[in-house]
This record gives structure tokens, sequence and C-alpha cells, in this order.
């Protein structure tokens, strides 16, 4: 019987960040499994169709972490690129800059329009919700309801597929941190007269592969196998059962013809949904049931492929018209020109928020790309005789969800799991439940990993800092929370 001395489950960004850490800095055996049998990456991995490179999601490489930047530069030193950043709103037929510019937005709304927004927004701030709990409340409390209605509400269900009541603002209060719409006028007021705002400016730039996120993964592992390490593809972990006596852990996995293979160990690090992995754990642990509450909100990608590039230079688009069902829209060249064979090509991809199982996700795929195609048209952003093929691909569990029970559940499950199973650790954003970006994934991992090396658990990866994707700021803020013992 071999036993190795980690097995880390899951090649996404976390799972890869701690076995490149492991092989690096110590000596311990190490093997990685990973369910996909060709991508490395997760949620966060490149695709390729006929030859253009498209992103399950978009994947800005930034991070408040000089040790995480350092890393990047590290693994992929000959392929990184630096990128114009630009994310904006469409509603009624107009560009809002996200996050949102205070005057920009109240003229793109007319005057009666914005005078409500105003009347609202003096209304909330007077009359908060003292104890905000749900994302409607935090977000109201902060623009004033009609701007929340506008332009959070309708984007935030689709991608959710629950009400902003049910939406716990811990979610909002990670996402959109600092932001509301008086700091907004401020930071507009300021920049207007050319003076520096308190608030710190987005970065207007960001570090990005070549060819996508998916050659930083890809070259990770080539890293990790190069220096001992061993990588299984499409082996999905499906039990972990504790021998105590012989301080192993025996993990069986299955691969994509269904047969089973075992793998013993003396730690693992998992990577894979909490909630997967909490019910898959023998001895049952106490938690099992409520880990079974957990739950996780699933996306299709639909990349329209162009014999034109796209009338607009946004790495992505948020779609905040009800009329649709796209939530958010892609454009890879914008993100590198060679995510598209020549220049003279395009690549959008439309992101459709649902369940795994529903009825969207078990549609056709010939059917989503006529409905992407007709949404493309009915919005009006491109000419779409242009589109002349199309590709579609489902993405299970996508987004942990924060409802109103997950924060209790998650509790318990940490303090039961650090108590009865310390040589079984959890990073990255499904590992534990939380809404976090590839860097702080990486991050969590990290500190997992110096725990394994160092034998005890000095560092914490769940108090690891989260920032929203879309507001990064400037590079000299702090690293995330977390990287001190």
């Amino acid at each position: 019987m071999t036993i190795d001395d980690v097995l880390v489950i899951g090649g996404g960004p976390a799972g890869l960040m701690a076995a490149h850490e492991l092989v690096h800095t110590s000596d311990k055996k190490v093997r990685l499994l990973e369910a996909d049998p060709v991508y490395f990456g997760g949620i966060s991995r490149t695709q390729n169709y006929k030859g253009f490179h498209f992103d399950i999601g978009g994947h800005r490489f930034f991070s408040k972490s000089k040790e995480i930047e350092a890393i990047w530069k590290k693994i992929l030193p000959n392929d990184l690129m630096t990128r114009p950043r630009l994310s904006r709103i469409y509603y009624n037929r107009k560009f809002f800059s996200y996050p949102l510019r205070a005057f920009e937005a109240l003229f793109n709304l007319g005057i009666w329009e914005s005078t409500l927004c105003m009347i609202s927004h003096v209304k909330w701030r007077l009359f908060p919700v003292r104890q905000p709990k749900s994302f409607a409340d935090w977000v109201s409390n902060a623009f004033g309801y009609r701007l929340f209605s506008i332009f959070f509400k309708t984007y935030t269900e689709k991608v959710w597929g629950m009400s902003t009541d049910e939406l716990s603002a811990d979610w909002a209060a990670q996402r959109i941190k600092g932001l509301s719409l008086t700091r907004a006028i401020m930071a507009s007021v300021m920049k207007s007269l050319g003076q520096k705002s308190s608030i710190k400016t987005l970065t207007e730039t960001f570090t990005y592969p070549r060819l996508g996120p998916g050659m930083m993964w890809h070259a990770a592992a080539d890293q990790i196998r190069a220096k001992g390490g061993v990588i299984e593809t499409d082996r999905r972990a499906i039990r972990f059962v504790r021998d105590d006596k012989q301080g192993v852990w025996a993990v069986t996995a299955r691969d994509g013809q269904g047969q089973e293979h075992v793998y013993y160990a003396r730690e693992v690090i998992s990577t894979a949904p909490m909630r997967d992995v909490i019910q898959a754990i023998q001895p049952a642990m106490e938690t099992a049931k409520a880990a079974s509450k957990l739950r996780y909100r699933d996306f299709v990608t639909v990349a329209l492929l162009m014999n034109k590039p796209a009338p607009f230079k946004d790495n992505w688009i948020y779609i905040h018209d009800p009329s649709v069902l796209v939530g958010r829209i892609q454009n890879f060249a914008a993100w590198s020109p060679d995510m598209v064979p020549s220049k003279q090509e395009g690549c959008l991809g439309l992101e459709y928020f649902c369940f795994e199982g529903d009825t969207f996700w078990t549609t056709e795929d010939k059917k989503l790309v006529a409905l992407a195609k007709e949404e493309l048209g009915k919005l009006g952003l491109v000419d779409v005789s242009k589109v002349f093929d199309g590709c579609v691909v489902r993405q299970p569990k996508a987004y942990p969800v924060y409802d109103d029970a997950y924060h209790d559940t998650v509790a318990a499950i940490k303090k039961e799991l650090g108590e009865r199973y310390p040589s079984f650790q959890l990073a990255g954003r499904n590992g534990l439940h939380k809404y976090d970006n590839q860097d702080h994934a990486m991050m969590t991992a990290l500190l997992v990993a110096r725990n394994v090396i160092a034998g005890k658990h000095l560092y914490d990866p769940w108090s690891v800092n989260e920032d929203a994707e879309y507001h990064e700021e400037c590079a000299e803020a702090k690293a995330p929370e977390g990287a001190q013992p």
C-alpha cells in the first residue's frame, strides 16, 4: 500500500497552489486528484473551440498580496500581459461605469429619475435599516432603494436565482465593500477639482496570461510534476475514510468510466465543494446533515464566434435588463488579442445563471446558442449576422450561495472539522464555501500548505480577506488578512 504524505483534492487555483507550495518548500510526497480529464483551473480554466479561447467567467490577475503576484510571475514568467480594465453596466440602452460614477449615473438617468434617486438616497441615509440582514437592506442603506432597484436588484437576482431579500447581507458587504453613493459623489467632486480623494482609486490595468488563465494553471501543474509531485486527472473524490489507528486517510475516487481507485495519505487538503466533502467523510461528521443544505449557483457560458471584432472594448458588461436572461457578456479579445485567431474576429461569452438540472441547464446546446444570438440582437450590442458558430459550457457549483443559514452551518463545520479531523483541511472558494477571488483562494491554500509543513495549525485560512473582483484597489494596499500567524 502506497501512502502519500499529502493528498490534494482539486486542480483549481487553490489545489494547485497547495501542491505547488508543498513540492517546492518541503520534501513531502504529494499527490493531486483532479476530476476534469483535460483542463486545470476549475472555474478559472480556459477552454478552446476551433482556435477561439474563452474563460469560464473572466479572471483578472490582480492582488493586493505582493507574494501572490510574485508567484504568478514565477509560474508564468514569459506570457503575462498588462491589459486595460473596463467593465460597465448596460441599462436602458445606455452604458454606466461600474462601480458607479455618481454624476455619470445621475446624468444618464435623466433629471426626473435622478431627483427621485437622490430623494431615495437621503431618505435611506436618514432612516437606514439598523441591522441589515439581507442584500436588499445593505445596498439600499448604501445607495438608496431606487438606485438599488435599478443597478443591483435585477442583476443580483439573475445571478442567484433568489430574491435579494433572501440573500445574506454578508455577500453585499464582501463584494461591494466601502462603496456608497455619498462616497462616490465625493470622489467625483474631488476628481473634477483636480484633488486626490481619500478613497483609493481602481486599478486601470491588470495582469492576464496571453492565452487565458488556463495557461497559468497548466504551467503550475507542469512545475508540480517536475518537482516530483504526482497529478492524476479524471479522478473525482467520492469518499474519505479515516483510520485513526494507522493515522491514514483512505480516499476513493471515481473516473469517467465509473471505475473506483483508492488512495492513502496521512493528510488531506480538499478544495472540492464543502457540501459534498463533509457528507463523504467517514466516520460521519455530526454536521453532515447541515452540510447537505449548503447551496450552490451554477451557470452556462454560451461562446459566440464572430467574423468581426466586438464594437466595444469592455472586458465584460453587466446586463441589467429584465427582458433578457443573459446576466453578463464577456469580450474575450479585450482580455487578450490572442484569445481569438485574428484581429478580424471576435468571441463573446454570454453567461446565464441557473441551477444544475433545471430547465435551462438541460436545454440542448443548439437551442442555447440560438437563444444567446437572439438576446444579443435584442440588446443591440453587435450585428448578430456576424455570428457564425457557438459553443456551450456548463459550470456546476460556480458560486457558493450566501443564504440566511449558510454562516452558522459553515461555522459549525469549521469547528467540528478542526477538533475531530485536524489532518483534513479545506481551502479555496468551494472548499471553504466562501465567495472569494482566485488570489484569495490561492492565499488560503498557501496557509493550509504551510500548516501541513509546520505540523500544526499556525495559520487560519478562514480569515483571508475578500474584496470585490470588480473593485480592485491600488497595489500599495496591504496583503490579504491571514498571511500572518
